[in-house]
C-alpha cells in the first residue's frame, strides 16, 4: 500500500480550503450542513436562504463549491444551477434534495451538476460527494445511482406523468375545476384531488402558473 505522502497532505489542504456557498430555505438543515462541513475542517462562505440570496452573493465574492436545495421559494434549484454555470463555469455543483424522481433526476444531471445527494443519505456520502467533487469526478449517491440503473432496465419507469395525469394536466390547462374534471373523467373529486396533488409533486411546482408553464416546456399538453 503507497503511504501518504506531500501530494496528499497538499491535496487534503486544498479541498479543505474550498470556499463552499450552501443554498437551502430550511434554517435547521442549512445550519446543521454547516456545522458537519465546518467540523470537517471545510470553510463556508455564507448561507443563502433563496437561489436569489445565493446570486447576489456569487456577483460580489469567489466561490469553489455550491451546495443547494432543488425546492426554494421563488426561483427553483434547477433555474439557480442554470444562471451559475452561465455566471462561472468552474463553480463545483452539488444537489443536495428529498426528490428522487428519475424524470427530475435525468433533468437535473443534463444541467452539468457535479454531485447529487439525497437528504436521506448519510453524512458519509455528503462528506464522500464533496471529497470526489473536489477531486474532479462526478458523485452520485447510491440510490441515484440504482435508480438510473432500474430506469435503464425499464424506462418505462422513468415516465414522468401517467396517462391518466396528462389527462388531467390537459384540463387543468383549460381551467377546468376539479369538480368538472371528475365529470369529464369519470372518476370523484378525491380522486381528482389527489392526482393533483401527485402531479405537482412529480412536476416540483407549487402552483397553476408553474405547472402549465412545465408542462408546455416538457410536451406534457
Amino acid at each position: 500500500m503507497r503511504k501518504a505522502g506531500i501530494f496528499d497532505f497538499w491535496r487534503k489542504k486544498k479541498m479543505e480550503g474550498m470556499r463552499i456557498l450552501l443554498v437551502d430555505d430550511h434554517a435547521i438543515l442549512i445550519d446543521g450542513i454547516q456545522s458537519l462541513l465546518e467540523r470537517a475542517g471545510y470553510q463556508i462562505v455564507c448561507q443563502a436562504e433563496s437561489a436569489e440570496m445565493a446570486l447576489e452573493f456569487l456577483k460580489k465574492n469567489e466561490v469553489d463549491l455550491m451546495i443547494t436545495d432543488f425546492n426554494m421559494p421563488g426561483m427553483d434549484g434547477l433555474s439557480l444551477i442554470h444562471t451559475v454555470k452561465r455566471l462561472n463555469a468552474n463553480i463545483k455543483i452539488i444537489l443536495l434534495s428529498m426528490h428522487d424522481e428519475v424524470h427530475l433526476v435525468k433533468e437535473i444531471l443534463k444541467a452539468g451538476i457535479n454531485g447529487y445527494v439525497l437528504k436521506k443519505d448519510t453524512q458519509h456520502e455528503l462528506l464522500q460527494a464533496i471529497k470526489e467533487v473536489a477531486a474532479g469526478k462526478v458523485f452520485l449517491s447510491n440510490d441515484i445511482n440504482k435508480l438510473l440503473i432500474v430506469n435503464l432496465q425499464n424506462p418505462d419507469e422513468g415516465k414522468l406523468l401517467t396517462d391518466r395525469e396528462r389527462e388531467i394536466v390537459k384540463l387543468i390547462a383549460k381551467e377546468y375545476t376539479n369538480k368538472q374534471i371528475a365529470e369529464e373523467l369519470f372518476i370523484s373529486e378525491r380522486t381528482v384531488e389527489t392526482h393533483r396533488k401527485n402531479i405537482f409533486k412529480k412536476t416540483g411546482t407549487n402552483s397553476l402558473v408553474g405547472l402549465i408553464k412545465f408542462a408546455y416546456a416538457n410536451n406534457l399538453i
